[in-house]
């Protein structure tokens, strides 16, 4: 009887154990996860007042011209506090459902600058002192780690675009209308889009400006090289649109953010969030991103840094998961090629980071704190 016992106490510590080693996984899963998607969201919104703010200082600048009216009249964290203000009062619609038609007005002000910014740069021809050599002097290390950082700056100019498979997440599902199907052709549809902008936006950036691209990326270099050349409509154009792009991106990448903090107050106090407190929530965080833009307005030099970090939710988080919910056989093919991923794309994901500090260290970029400057 006390073999039987001792069998049956064995039993019941090995599956307390199983559960508690279960239920810590899924809690550090869900932490890591969360922690992403967070920073991911309230990068992205920061970045959207920096590149918001500065170029509706540009676009008063180019309207009023020598009038009055001149931008110079606010200084530039005036500017940040004046977008701000703007994306804070348009981010109270209540969820994602509420905000379709500001994101179709997002994705057609997106490829309409980043066409235009192109398709101008390549018309108007190479700069006369373009040049594509690389730079010289670096060690073998040094390239590697260049290599490394470039990987992060083109994760960086993905920016929140990750928190596509997060927005979609609340789609509605069954097992008669599984939302998998619509999310993956969303995916899709929203991943060809988003390379339809980027990669000739970068290609012909690249084949017009060369190495004399600022750290402010395209749409500085545009204004930069092209504000005498260009037509005063396009320069107007190009930078209305980039205005309202960021505007109403601020709401999308925010809304996760928001969620966020409304579900915390259901889950506590197990009634629905009123407005009141809503607008509240929303107004305090557009106010820590404006805090963060003024603090730190160097993101754009540090871009493959920032962008290593969220490197994990692309390359390695999905592996993970896979293995968590199809639970594949051990040693299996599946299980090896899932794992074999996911630890790859951490490591990758480590050197991305690396890369990033290593730059920062080797290029000696001064980084300003609450000192604002245009992008």
């Amino acid at each position: 009887m006390y073999e039987v016992s001792w069998e049956m106490a064995k039993s019941v510590l090995r599956w307390r154990a199983t559960q508690a080693v279960a239920n810590t996984s899924e809690r550090l899963g869900t932490a890591l996860a969360k922690m992403q998607i967070l920073y991911l969201s309230q990068g992205t919104c920061v970045a959207l007042i920096i590149i918001g703010a500065s170029t509706l200082k540009q676009f008063i600048q180019i309207v009023c011209d020598n009038s009055p009216c001149k931008a110079d009249t606010l200084t530039l964290t005036e500017w940040y506090l004046l977008f701000t203000c703007v994306a804070i009062i348009l981010s109270q619609l209540p969820n994602l459902n509420s905000i379709a038609g500001v994101s179709l007005v997002g994705a057609i002000t997106a490829v309409g600058y980043c066409t235009m910014i192109w398709v101008v740069s390549v018309a108007k021809g190479r700069l006369t002192y373009v040049s594509y050599d690389t730079i010289k002097g670096t060690t073998n290390v040094a390239m590697v780690f260049n290599y490394f950082n470039a990987i992060g700056v083109v994760a960086f100019a993905f920016r929140g675009h990750n928190l596509i498979l997060e927005i979609q997440a609340t789609m509605p599902s069954s097992e008669k209308h599984p939302s998998r199907i619509p999310m993956w052709r969303g995916v899709k549809a929203s991943y060809i889009l988003i390379a339809m902008c980027l990669f000739p936006l970068a290609i012909g950036g690249f084949w017009a400006y060369g190495n004399q691209i600022p750290v402010g990326g395209m749409l500085s270099a545009f204004l930069m090289f092209h504000s005498m050349d260009v037509a005063k409509s396009i320069l107007v154009i190009v930078s209305l649109l980039v205005i309202i792009n960021s505007l109403t991106s601020y709401q999308i990448y925010g809304m996760p953010m928001f969620d966020e903090m409304e579900s915390s107050f259901v889950v506590r106090f197990k009634k629905p969030c009123p407005w009141w407190l809503r607008f509240i929530m929303r107004t305090i965080f557009g106010f820590m991103n404006f805090f963060m833009a003024v603090a730190f307005p160097f993101l754009g030099a540090v871009a493959g840094l920032v962008g290593g970090v969220a490197l994990p939710v692309t390359l390695a988080y999905p592996c993970f998961m896979w293995l968590k919910i199809k639970n594949p056989k051990v040693y299996s093919f599946e299980w090896w090629l899932n794992w074999g991923l996911g630890v790859l794309g951490m490591g990758l994901s480590l050197m991305v980071i690396i890369g990033g500090l290593y730059t920062i260290i080797t290029a000696g970029i001064k980084l300003q704190f609450f000192k604002p400057q245009l992008i």
